[in-house]
């Protein structure tokens, strides 16, 4: 088999690079080692900036997106009894962000991808990179038993933070800067209105608390955890007692709570892979770098990736400039730790970090200067909405 870009990982961001790439003219391969059905039970984030939304729409995925994603505006911080909300629009120019889950956008982009005609192989087994050093790279995997070859210009690694495609890069030639949170979050899934229009972190004494949506029957709530609990510990009673204790009175008394549909507990972690790029091989969304959820950059910073890698890979082939994708890195990485930042300090600021008083002084300190602050409200607002995309020239 022959393709111009074998994409490994068939996630939201191999889907958009493939959909945008194939609206180019660029052939591309989508390998996946999960089914298709696999792929759509994983339950991720859905706050999406408007760079995300821009690129759904360019690639041809964004009508559903449109009809029944959540404009949200503004979302609130509360703490030490008050709640302060963080008006997005006014802050920032008029930006805001789209409410549109995860599941949902691959949804829309394999429904695309299909669409289009374009190839995908799911439960594509045994995937190996080869000579992504030289000019002639190859994957190889097995499907149905057969031992298959795809031969290709270059291969984007969209395999998440677990696949082959980091795994791939000698560890001389790569560089891991990780930060491992002592705490994880439990979500829980249920059909039930949100408590509120928008957004809600909380930060509490007992522990991080979280009010989301993915729509306006279907509600995501979260507390903090610890490392040592189980889901099997939380029962769904015991879980809205507990979101209730670390909600505002007035918002704890008109939750709706409801049999959980899903429930899961998620370890926190920051993590970048340094550089990005190795020979032909490209680095993509998770397989080069983890947030934690609270700053809701995880999609968005892949997002941001393949918008990077679509432009440079359309210079490559249109235009003959294959030299710019050697700044594929530099490009990525000046916003990546930008997202990093603000995801840790988002995390640092709202979590119950341990039982030191004077720690817990300081995060109340922080927060009241911050949503007290027109320059603080400011710098969170641009942060959340996303920072700008470099241009590619």
């Amino acid at each position: 088999m022959k393709t111009q870009v074998a994409i490994v990982g068939a996630g939201p961001s191999g889907l958009l690079l493939g959909q945008l790439l194939h609206l180019q003219g660029i052939d591309t391969v989508i390998l996946e080692a999960k089914s298709p059905e696999y792929v759509l039970s994983r339950i991720r984030a859905g706050v999406l900036e408007q760079g995300a939304v821009d690129l759904l729409r360019e690639a041809g995925a964004g009508a559903r997106m449109d009809r029944e994603g959540h404009v949200h505006e503004g979302f609130t911080i509360a703490f030490a009894g008050r709640r302060e909300r963080i008006d997005l629009k006014s802050l920032t120019n008029g930006k805001t962000v789209m409410v549109y889950g995860q599941t949902e956008v691959t949804r829309d982009l394999m429904n695309a991808r299909k669409e289009s005609g374009a190839l995908s192989i799911y439960e594509a087994h045994d995937v190996q990179l080869h000579d992504f050093y030289g000019d002639k790279p190859r994957v190889s995997f097995v499907k149905d038993g057969e031992a298959i070859e795809l031969e290709c210009d270059y291969i984007a690694g969209c395999d998440g933070f677990h696949g082959i495609s980091r795994k791939s890069v000698p560890e001389s030639a790569i560089r891991n800067f990780e930060r491992v949170y002592p705490f994880g979050w439990l979500g829980v899934l249920s059909h039930t209105p949100p408590v509120t229009p928008e957004l809600i972190y909380a930060n509490h004494d007992r522990g991080f608390a979280l009010c989301s949506m993915r729509s306006d029957n279907l509600s995501r709530y979260y507390v903090q955890v610890t490392h040592e609990d189980k889901v099997e510990d939380w029962s769904d009673e015991r879980f809205w007692n507990e979101l209730r204790k670390r909600l505002p009175e007035d918002v704890a008394a008109s939750l709706v709570t409801g049999p959980s549909i899903e429930k899961s507990i998620a370890p926190l972690r920051s993590f970048v892979a340094e550089p990005m790029k190795f020979g032909r091989l490209f680095l993509v969304g998770d397989a080069a770098h983890i947030v934690p959820p609270t700053g809701a950059k995880g999609l968005n910073l892949a997002a941001s990736d393949v918008y990077t890698l679509y432009h440079l890979l359309r210079k490559a082939y249109h235009d003959g400039r294959s030299d710019l994708l050697d700044r594929y890195s530099e490009i990525c990485l000046r916003r990546i730790w930008k997202a990093e930042r603000f995801s840790w300090w988002m995390t640092t600021l709202l979590h119950k970090l341990s039982d030191d008083p004077f720690g817990q002084r300081m995060q109340l300190a922080d927060l009241d200067y911050f949503t007290g602050s027109l320059a603080g409200r400011t710098t969170i607002a641009e942060n959340y909405v996303g920072l700008p995309y470099e241009r590619i020239e």
